[in-house]
């Protein structure tokens, strides 16, 4: 579950893990709070969460300062994090810290290039301390783009697919959501990559509503949206980045789409933490049903 709430970080913790969730997530945002002093914090006061970013700004960080933050945060949570990694995405805050907003490309190839320095650091004894996880903590890459999720397909222990597109001739921030067709081709790009390889998928969901009536619910959300958020060639509760729903239905719904996408990890932001709450020990009793 990936959270910025506000309030007792501490108790936020602790909730999140009575709740039933597996990982609880930072993001890297200027303007929020340092993900590794909370997940730091975190790691202090529950004792079976996975940990984890999702995702760093990679142009935010030296590979060498970030290797070492990584191998600490692993050792005083005892071998729980899980490192997520992109390229950036926010011009705003590029701007805002006087870092040049490079072209995705460069941004692509520098993403490739800390990859090689932290396997050299992590994996190969580079860096002091040491993580507890050998070779190195797993590796989540995050987007949508093809170079993001080839290089995830080819280098990641989970490919995390977000579904979000710029927008064209918008601002910078504004994206369309991925219908089902265009996650398909996805998943099939990153399966063709991938080459047998092993891998997890995780899948960024938007928001949860837990609600008797989708239709009224689905209009609502398109009327939030505005023209050219989602696709219009498919009814909005079939979008793979929504739920909406029962309990019942959600629960269902993640089920079929794991089978149907391979999506084996479910985000989802700190608002709909309590909907998705409900949904998970349904999820779990189905599971125990095959």
């Amino acid at each position: 579950m990936l959270t910025e709430e506000p309030g007792d970080w501490a108790d936020v913790c602790r909730t999140v893990e009575e709740q039933g969730f597996d990982v609880l997530l930072a993001a890297d945002h200027l303007g929020a709070a340092s993900p590794f002093v909370r997940l730091a914090t975190a790691a202090a006061t529950t004792s079976r969460l996975r940990l984890g970013t999702y995702v760093l700004n990679n142009e935010f960080w030296n590979p060498a300062l970030l290797a070492r933050e990584v191998a600490t945060l692993d050792q005083v949570s005892g071998g729980r994090f899980e490192l997520g990694l992109g390229s950036g995405h926010m011009k705003s805050e590029f701007d805002d810290a006087g870092i040049p907003w490079l072209p995705h490309a460069e941004r692509t190839a520098n993403l490739a290039a800390s990859l090689d320095e932290l396997d050299r650091r992590l994996a190969e004894g580079g860096q002091e301390p040491q993580p507890v996880q050998r070779p190195r903590p797993p590796l989540l890459i995050g987007g949508h783009g093809p170079a993001t999720l080839t290089m995830a397909a080819e280098r990641a222990d989970t490919v995390g697919f977000s579904g979000l597109t710029q927008r064209r001739r918008r601002r910078l921030g504004e994206f369309s959501v991925a219908d089902s067709a265009e996650t398909l081709r996805r998943v099939e790009l990153v399966r063709e990559r991938a080459a047998g390889r092993g891998y997890e998928s995780s899948v960024l969901i938007q928001m949860v509503a837990v609600t008797d009536d989708v239709e009224a619910t689905a209009a609502r959300i398109l009327e939030q949206a505005g023209p050219g958020t989602f696709s219009e060639e498919e009814p909005l509760w079939e979008n793979p980045y929504l739920l909406m729903g029962t309990p019942q239905g959600i629960a269902d719904t993640l089920l079929e789409r794991r089978d149907r996408y391979g999506f084996s990890h479910v985000v989802t932001q700190a608002p709909y933490r309590d909907a998705l709450a409900e949904v998970i020990p349904l999820v779990r009793a189905a599971e125990g049903d095959v």
